[in-house]
């Protein structure tokens, strides 16, 4: 598949959850985020506690059940580091509880529900 067409999947599945989050009452704060170590999909905020979310969009489910195995430890890693440089960029928000999730988005063919799974960090 050509980037463009993934990169279109990836936004619109980012998109899914966003617009979830925020029925749920989240406040985005960052979308796309990038720095050296990589990128945050979506960083959310409410009531003063942080939501860092990596979305994976996946036309099927792997073996391990919906895809778990992308988040694998070298791409943990670069999240957490990628977190460090999000709040070494904002450090108002550095004191706040965070939380990581993992939003796995079935693209297609039936596009069912978005799986979350929350990660110890």
């Amino acid at each position: 598949m050509p980037r463009t067409a993934a990169r279109r999947q990836g936004d619109w599945a980012e998109q899914r959850v966003l617009r979830l989050l925020q029925q749920r009452g989240w406040r985005l704060l960052a979308r796309q985020w990038t720095c050296r170590w990589g990128e945050l999909d979506l960083v959310l905020e409410k009531a003063g506690r942080l939501l860092l979310v990596e979305v994976k969009g996946r036309r099927r489910c792997g073996p391990d059940g919906w895809g778990v195995a992308a988040l694998h430890r070298g791409k943990r890693l670069r999240l957490e580091r990628a977190w460090a440089c999000w709040l070494a960029a904002h450090p108002d928000w550095a004191a706040s509880a965070v939380e990581l999730v993992f939003a796995l988005v079935p693209l297609a063919p039936a596009r069912g529900p978005v799986r979350w799974l929350r990660l110890d960090h």
